[in-house]
C-alpha cells in the first residue's frame, strides 16, 4: 500500500506544478476603447478589428517601426517594372490551424474571397491570382498598386483558411476560426473578451520578431473594458496585466505605482470631430468651418490629454507625408473667423450666449460615446462651441452600439478617433459609398470623389501617389466635414511583475510582433 500511495502523491504534486506552471504562462490584456464590441474575428467581413484578429493570423507582409516592409508569409517578392505583376515566395511547411496547409492554392482562394468584401478596395487592382507552384504565387495586375505591399501588411488582408470560412459562413469568426497565426481562439464573446490559447506548432513569426515561434504566452485573455478608469483600477489590483492603451490622463497615475510601467510609441490614432454635412445648420459650409474653427486644439491638449501628444490639423498622423496639405488648407482655432462666418450665415449672438436666426437657437447634437475619456473631451467641445454661440446637447452612447447608431445618418456633430496609418483612410471615413459608417461625416462631394479615385486608383508609382492623397486630402480639409483635435502617443501600461518586455518592438505598435518577444513572469 505505501508505494501507490506514494505514486499517487508524487503524480498530484507534478500535476500541480504543471497546474502552476500553465497559470504562470498565462496573460490577460484590455483591449483598446476602439476594440470595443467588435462582432466579429473575421478580417475578410469586419470594419472594425480586435487584437484578437491580428493574433490568429498572418499576412504575407509584416510592417517595421520605420513603415518599410519585410517578410512574414511571403519569404520574398518581386515587382515588375512597369508595376503590372507581383510575384511572391511563401514560405514552406505553414499550416492552419485546422491542418489544412498554407500554400499558394490558400492564396488563391482567399483572394477571391476577399474580393467580395466590404474591404475588397484592397485587393480590387489583382485582376488575376496565377498559381505558379506550391509555394510561388503571382498577382497579375488591372493597373500598378503603389500601396500594395501596405494592404498586404493591413490587419484587414489577414490570410484566413478558406475552406472553413465558405463552409461556417457568417459563422467564421464568431464560432469558429482558423487562420495560420500564433494564437488559436478558445471562445469568443461579443462586447466581453476573446480568449486565446497558444499555437505550439508556431514556427514561421515576423522576421521583425526575435522569436519565430512559438509564442511564449500559454493562454491569452483579451478583455474589452469600456471605461478606461475600471480598467486601470483592474490593471492596479492585478486583475489585468497589461493595458493596450491607457489615455494620456491617467498615465501619471500609472507611474505612481511601483509595480506598473508605461511603455510610449508614436501613435497612429487621430481625435476629431466629423461634422454631418447634410443636416442644417451645417449643410452651410459657413457654419461647418465655424464649428471647426471653434475648437482649441491647443486647450485640449493640455487641459484633456495633460500636454502629452500633440494637436491635429488635418486628418491625418502626421508621420504621413500626405499630411503636408497646404497651410491654408489646415485647421486651426481661430474664433475670430468663426464668429464672422456665424455672422455672415445670418446666425445672430442673442443675449442668452447662444445664437439664433429666424427665431430658432443654434442648437446641435453632440454625439459622443460611453468611455471617459470621451464624455470629458466632449464636454470640452460643448464649451468651445458655446463660445461662439452654438449650443450642442451631448448625446452619449454605449462604445459598442454607437456606430449602428451612426448608420441611421441622425448624427449633426460627433466627437471620434481613429486608429490606422496610411492615407487611405481619408477615402474610408469620406467615401460616398460608405454614407453613415464609416462615412460619418455623410459626405458626398463630386469634385472630392473625382479627387478620391485619382488618389485611390490613378497613381503609376507611390511618388504620385503621396502626391495626389495630398489633392485629395487637402480638398476634403477645405469642406470642412470634420474638425481634427489630437494627435496622441500609442501608451501601454503593464504589471512588472507578470510581463517582461521586449526591449526593442521593431513594429507600428503592439502587435504580433511585441506579443512574440514578451513573457511572463513564473
Amino acid at each position: 500500500m505505501t508505494f501507490p500511495f506514494r505514486k499517487t502523491l508524487i503524480s498530484a504534486s507534478v500535476s500541480l506544478v504543471a497546474i502552476f506552471a500553465a497559470q504562470a504562462q498565462e496573460a490577460v490584456f484590455v483591449a483598446p476603447n476602439s476594440e470595443v464590441g467588435i462582432p466579429t474575428l473575421d478580417p475578410i467581413r469586419a470594419n472594425n478589428l480586435g487584437r484578437g484578429t491580428v493574433l490568429i493570423f498572418d499576412r504575407l507582409v509584416s510592417q517595421a517601426a520605420d513603415l518599410s516592409y519585410h517578410p512574414w508569409l511571403a519569404e520574398s517578392w518581386e515587382e515588375a517594372p512597369d508595376g503590372m505583376a507581383w510575384t511572391f515566395h511563401l514560405k514552406k511547411g505553414v499550416t492552419f490551424h485546422n491542418g489544412k496547409p498554407f500554400d499558394s492554392g490558400a492564396v488563391k482562394a482567399w483572394l477571391e474571397q476577399f474580393k467580395a468584401s466590404e474591404n475588397a478596395y484592397m485587393s480590387e487592382a489583382i485582376a488575376e491570382v496565377q498559381v505558379i507552384d506550391g509555394d510561388t504565387v503571382k498577382f497579375v495586375m488591372a493597373r500598378p498598386e503603389p500601396n500594395l505591399l501596405y494592404n498586404l501588411s493591413s490587419s484587414y488582408m489577414s490570410v484566413v483558411e478558406p475552406e472553413s470560412r465558405a463552409a461556417l459562413g457568417e459563422n467564421f469568426g464568431v464560432t469558429e476560426v482558423y487562420g495560420t497565426g500564433p494564437f488559436k481562439l478558445e471562445s469568443f464573446t461579443i462586447g466581453q473578451e476573446t480568449v486565446l490559447v497558444r499555437n505550439d506548432d508556431y514556427k514561421w513569426g515576423p522576421s521583425l520578431a526575435k522569436n519565430a515561434g512559438p509564442v511564449k504566452i500559454a493562454k491569452l485573455t483579451l478583455r474589452e473594458i469600456a471605461e478606461d478608469s475600471t480598467a486601470l483600477l483592474e490593471l492596479k489590483t492585478g486583475g489585468v496585466d497589461l493595458l493596450l492603451s491607457v489615455p494620456a490622463d491617467l498615465t501619471t497615475e500609472v507611474e505612481k505605482s511601483a509595480n506598473l510601467a508605461v511603455l510610449t510609441m508614436p501613435g497612429e490614432d487621430v481625435y476629431y470631430m466629423p461634422i454631418n454635412v447634410t443636416k442644417a445648420p451645417f449643410d452651410d459650409i459657413r457654419v461647418r468651418e465655424a464649428a471647426a474653427k471653434a475648437i482649441n486644439q491647443e486647450e485640449i491638449l493640455a487641459s484633456v490629454f495633460g500636454g502629452i501628444g500633440s494637436v491635429a490639423d488635418t486628418f491625418l498622423i502626421s508621420a504621413l507625408p500626405e499630411s503636408r496639405v497646404s497651410d491654408s488648407a489646415r485647421i486651426h482655432f481661430d474664433p475670430d473667423r468663426a464668429n464672422a462666418l456665424l455672422d455672415e450665415a445670418g446666425w445672430q449672438m442673442g443675449e442668452n450666449g447662444v445664437r439664433a436666426k429666424d427665431g430658432a437657437p443654434l442648437k446641435v447634437s453632440l454625439w459622443t460615446q460611453s468611455d471617459s475619456i470621451f464624455r470629458r473631451l466632449s464636454e470640452v467641445i460643448q464649451a468651445q462651441l458655446k463660445a461662439v454661440g452654438i449650443e450642442a446637447d451631448i448625446t452619449t452612447f454605449d462604445s459598442s452600439m454607437i456606430r449602428d447608431q451612426y448608420k441611421t445618418g441622425n448624427q449633426q456633430l460627433a466627437v471620434r478617433s481613429y486608429n490606422w496609418d496610411n492615407a487611405d483612410i481619408v477615402d474610408w471615413f469620406f467615401g460616398a459609398d460608405r454614407l453613415g459608417y464609416p462615412n460619418v461625416s455623410m459626405f458626398n462631394d463630386p469634385k472630392a470623389e473625382e479627387l478620391r479615385a485619382r488618389a485611390m486608383t490613378g497613381s503609376k508609382n507611390m511618388e504620385e501617389r503621396v502626391a495626389n492623397f495630398t489633392t485629395y486630402h487637402d480638398y476634403v480639409l477645405t469642406q470642412f466635414p470634420m474638425a481634427p483635435i489630437y494627435q496622441p502617443v500609442q501608451a501601454v501600461a503593464y504589471n512588472k511583475d507578470r510581463l517582461v518586455m521586449p526591449e526593442e518592438i521593431n513594429a507600428p505598435g503592439i502587435s504580433t510582433v511585441a506579443i512574440m518577444d514578451m513573457e511572463v513572469k513564473e
